[in-house]
C-alpha cells in the first residue's frame, strides 16, 4: 500500500464530511489524518485526506467522492507531487526542565518552540511531518508528558492548483442550450 493526499473541493455545506467519510466507511478505507479549510477561492473549501491504499483503489474513491452533491473537484496526490506539514503540541511537566538544559537541547534540536510556560508544565510546538512529530514524542515519553495532539496534514500542491484550471475550463466550455 502506498500514501496519497486528496483534495477535496466543495461548497461548505452542512453535512458534506459526513458524506465523504461515508464514502470510505463503505469501500472499509482508514483516513489516517482528515483537514479541512478555506481554499484560496472565495465559498470554496478544501478537505485534505491521507490514505495508505492502492492507487486503483484511491482512483475509485475519488470518482465516487466527486458523485457527492456541493463535491466541486477531487484529486489524489503521490508524496513527491506534494508540500506538507503537520504540527504538533506537547504538554512537558515543568519538573523535566530541572534536568539541567537537556529538554532546552532537545527542544532545540526538534527546531521545536515554547508556546506557553505554566507552573505545573510547558507547551511546546513542533512542525514537520509525522515522522518528526512522533521522533519528538518518543524523546519526551522518555522524560515524561502530559499530553500530546497533531493536526492533520497541511499540504499544497508542487503543480499549479488544478482546480483553478479546472474552473476555468467550466467557464470556456459553451453550455449545451447555447
Amino acid at each position: 500500500m502506498k500514501e496519497f493526499t486528496i483534495s477535496v473541493f466543495s461548497e461548505n455545506k452542512t453535512g458534506l464530511i459526513t458524506r465523504i467519510v461515508s464514502v470510505f466507511t463503505r469501500r472499509n478505507l482508514n483516513i489516517e489524518s482528515l483537514t479541512t479549510s478555506e481554499s484560496s477561492i472565495k465559498g470554496i473549501h478544501r478537505f485534505t485526506i491521507v490514505v495508505k491504499q492502492e492507487e486503483e483503489d484511491v482512483r475509485k474513491l475519488v470518482a465516487q467522492i466527486e458523485k457527492q452533491v456541493d463535491v466541486i473537484k477531487a484529486f489524489y496526490y503521490h508524496p513527491e507531487e506534494i508540500v506538507h506539514q503537520e504540527i504538533a503540541l506537547y504538554k512537558v511537566p515543568t519538573a523535566a526542565f530541572s534536568q539541567g538544559d537537556k529538554v532546552e537541547k532537545l527542544i532545540r534540536s526538534y527546531n521545536a518552540r515554547i508556546l506557553s510556560i505554566e507552573p505545573e508544565y510547558i507547551v511546546v510546538e513542533k512542525t514537520g511531518h509525522s515522522s518528526d512529530t512522533d521522533a519528538l514524542l518518543k524523546e519526551f515519553q522518555q522524560i515524561g508528558i502530559y499530553e500530546f495532539v497533531r493536526s492533520g496534514r497541511v499540504a499544497i500542491v508542487k503543480p499549479m492548483e488544478q482546480l483553478n484550471t479546472y474552473l476555468q475550463s467550466l467557464e470556456n466550455t459553451p453550455m449545451e442550450n447555447d
